[in-house]
């Protein structure tokens, strides 16, 4: 999990009395007080931690997050929260919020029925509720779903001891089948115990977020199946060895992909994910267009947004294909490689572009600041609740909000058009030279020579540009050498 940062020598541990939570006002300063009220009612074996601007319960035997976990944490069982996935989150706030605030997904004033299909302890769908603007909520109908019972009580009970600033109430519709659903409504969340295949299914939602403990491969027809049909889904996976082609026999068997490990592997992993989704969606007279897919340390995330178009389904083959290594270390695209290729090849992926130029190029790090991060009010409510949260992790916190969208607003550009990704540890090999510029620099000589660069966020140093590679490698030797002169 990484070297925990700040640690507060103060024990966590708050004082408990008997009794159940009692239910209080949710609106303005009732938080205050229903979160006082319930500080001394927490578990004796629970911890307070912050995520965004919302609180989050803890099971006693999970270590305090580090701020900055940059690969998965050990499953510790039923009501597990994985710190690592925070930045993933962060980004889903973002984007429903920037759906909300832009139409871009239904009419203006119409809802969006959104579903956390695999919930557990529901972080996600109660920052969702607690960090999008309030003259959103009203147009969110959320639901929760997961068969983990020990999870949901933990996200009943979170939500209630630490409600949101803004009540929400909906009535319950009826499924797609006429029928009542089956599930509780708890103060704007709806939360069901299900198979999330049978939720998929069971009511059309503009908004479906996927993220499984390893591959999300069994619950894609599911999920696409039960979308409206202007939808928007977003999908995680983290079995990476698979995705990468660091496990072959996995990646053939889930993914019906053959992959190389080398530099282009993170990228082949999301591309392999977004084909696969594409596909799944042709079959089902669908068709997709990423909005933001990525690597992130140690899973992948892909966005999109999914419409039923048969045309769209039948060109989808338009955006598949396969990576073909070259021989001066870069790579072309093909959408069907030669025998001769074969082996320097992977695939087949979505060779298509990889965001939506406009969503993404409003995902800045003032953004998520501003978003996601609480007001001196908010921290010191939170604080009277019994968080133990100093300045410097505040610092740390805003930190990583900043860092879970850092390079995206640059990048959108170019990761929504055709571009060439390259290492910078591969630029001196590439060049035939002892040593790679700093990427600032190249980035400036490249944007002087009218091309287009940008860094993309990954835990490499990988950059994007529309140059040429005989631009990119001519104006790296030029820059190395000006600087060993």
């Amino acid at each position: 999990m990484g070297t925990m940062l700040n640690t507060p020598s103060k024990a966590w541990n708050s004082p408990t009395t008997e009794g159940a939570p009692q239910r209080c006002g949710h609106e303005g300063a009732g938080v205050r007080r229903c979160m006082a009220d319930h500080r001394s009612e927490r578990s004796e074996t629970g911890h307070l931690w912050m995520e965004g601007k919302t609180l989050v319960d803890l099971r006693a035997d999970q270590e305090r997050p580090t701020h900055m976990p940059r690969g998965p944490a050990k499953r510790t069982g039923p009501g597990f929260l994985n710190p690592a996935m925070a930045p993933a989150r962060t980004r889903s706030v973002l984007l429903l919020a920037d759906a909300l605030e832009h139409d871009w997904l239904v009419k203006a004033d119409h809802d969006v029925r959104a579903l956390d299909a695999l919930c557990a302890t529901g972080v996600r769908v109660r920052r969702w509720r607690t960090e999008i603007a309030a003259e959103h909520q009203h147009r969110l109908r959320i639901t929760a779903n997961d068969l983990d019972n020990v999870a949901l009580e933990q996200l009943k009970h979170a939500h209630e001891r630490y409600p949101p600033s803004v009540s929400v109430g909906h009535t319950i519709e009826d499924d797609r089948y006429e029928r009542a659903p089956r599930g509780e409504m708890h103060n704007g969340l709806f939360i069901m115990q299900n198979d999330a295949r049978i939720t998929l299914m069971e009511t059309a939602y503009q908004w479906v977020d996927i993220d499984p403990f390893g591959s999300p491969v069994n619950f894609l027809d599911a999920a696409i199946q039960g979308l409206s049909r202007k939808a928007f889904l977003e999908v995680t996976a983290t079995d990476t060895a698979a995705l990468t082609g660091s496990s072959a026999s996995s990646q053939q068997r889930r993914y019906g992909a053959k992959g190389i490990v080398d530099s282009y592997a993170h990228d082949d992993a999301v591309r392999v994910l977004l084909g696969l989704i594409a596909t799944t969606a042709a079959r089902h007279d669908r068709c997709v267009e990423p909005v933001l897919a990525l690597f992130d340390g140690h899973h992948v995330r892909v966005s999109v947004k999914v419409r039923r178009s048969r045309d769209g389904a039948s060109n989808v083959l338009e955006d598949m294909g396969w990576r073909v290594r070259s021989d001066n270390g870069t790579y072309r695209f093909v959408h069907h490689p030669s025998p001769g290729d074969v082996e320097r090849a992977s695939g087949p992926m979505w060779i298509g572009p990889l965001w939506n130029k406009e969503i993404a190029g409003r995902m800045t790090e003032e953004q998520a600041v501003a978003m996601c991060s609480p007001s001196e009010s908010e921290l010191e409510a939170h604080r009277e609740a019994g968080l133990i949260w100093s300045e410097d992790d505040q610092e740390y916190a805003q930190r990583e909000l900043r860092r879970s969208v850092r390079y995206i607003a640059e990048a959108a550009d170019l990761m929504s058009r055709e571009h060439t990704l390259y290492h910078m540890d591969d630029l001196p090999n590439m060049a035939g030279i002892g040593q790679a510029p700093k990427m600032e620099v190249l980035f400036t000589a490249l944007q002087e020579a009218g091309f287009s660069a940008a860094r993309v966020p990954d835990i490499d140093p990988f950059f994007v540009t529309d140059a040429s590679f005989e631009n990119v490698m001519e104006t790296t030797r030029t820059l190395v050498a000006a600087a060993t002169d």
